[in-house]
């Protein structure tokens, strides 16, 4: 479930999104996190490793604001049938302004030949809150996105321009990344070791699971350092 800042939950350690983003951000990781996944059943959750922060130490967690992009050729002398396929970017830019706090801007469905995400575009989701950019495909104008320090994952820098090569045709609806099911409202947390998608349905298990292993590792960690072998340590905590 979603939770809001006037619905608190019992039994758990978060009473709104930003008190779990908050303890995410500081205490967890998307390796914990996918363990935790896999035990629960959930095995195909992580986005192809292609899809890798523009800077190492970027780090992203929020919900899904969902955005299907298509290959488009633009050719003169041909109206498309499809009102939307005649704007410049289709309806990217009303994608883009529809973000949320806290919500990440997730794309798919183009060929991966062409840049998804600029400059720009990040600093428009910036003000209005947003939490970072995925894109199943390549992003643009690094520098600038480097300098504002906005959350962006993708296959990499490359500067071709997706306006007459690809448009948004649709946003906030159920989309596919090589196999990865992402819901509008997902939580997509993103880091060094790639990007996972918790399911709104499992998010209260698979993240209160999570925190209690990422503090088990912290005590297994120092009981190492203190001496303990790896065998009686796991043989203990269960943890390794």
């Amino acid at each position: 479930m979603q939770l809001t800042d006037s619905a608190p939950q019992r039994g758990i350690l978060w009473k709104s999104d930003d008190e779990l983003f908050s303890i995410v951000k500081a205490e967890l990781y998307t390796a914990v996190v996918g363990d935790i996944m896999d035990k629960l059943g959930l095995l195909h959750q992580f986005l192809p490793p292609q899809v890798k922060p523009l800077r190492h130490d970027m780090f992203i967690v929020g919900r899904a604001m969902t955005v299907v992009e298509a290959d488009v050729l633009e050719s003169d002398g041909f109206d498309s049938q499809n009102p939307i396929l005649r704007k410049p970017f289709g309806l990217m830019l009303e994608a883009l302004d529809d973000l949320k706090k806290n919500e990440v801007y997730i794309c798919s469905g183009a060929a991966p030949s062409y840049a998804l995400w600029g400059e720009l575009m990040s600093t428009r989701a910036m003000k209005l809150g947003a939490a970072g950019a995925v894109v199943d495909g390549y992003s643009r104008d690094t520098n600038g996105i480097l300098h504002i320090n906005f959350p962006t994952f993708s296959y990499g820098r490359y500067a071709q321009d997706q306006a007459p090569r690809g448009k948004v045709i649709d946003f906030r609806v159920p989309i596919d990344i090589k196999g990865v099911r992402v819901n509008p409202g997902d939580i997509v947390l993103g880091d060094i070791d790639g990007v996972c998608i918790v399911p709104q349905e499992w998010e209260e298990q698979v993240f209160t699971l999570a925190i209690e292993k990422a503090r088990g590792e912290k005590l297994v960690q120092q009981k190492i350092l203190e001496g303990m072998s790896a065998k009686d340590a796991f043989e203990k905590y269960g943890i390794m």
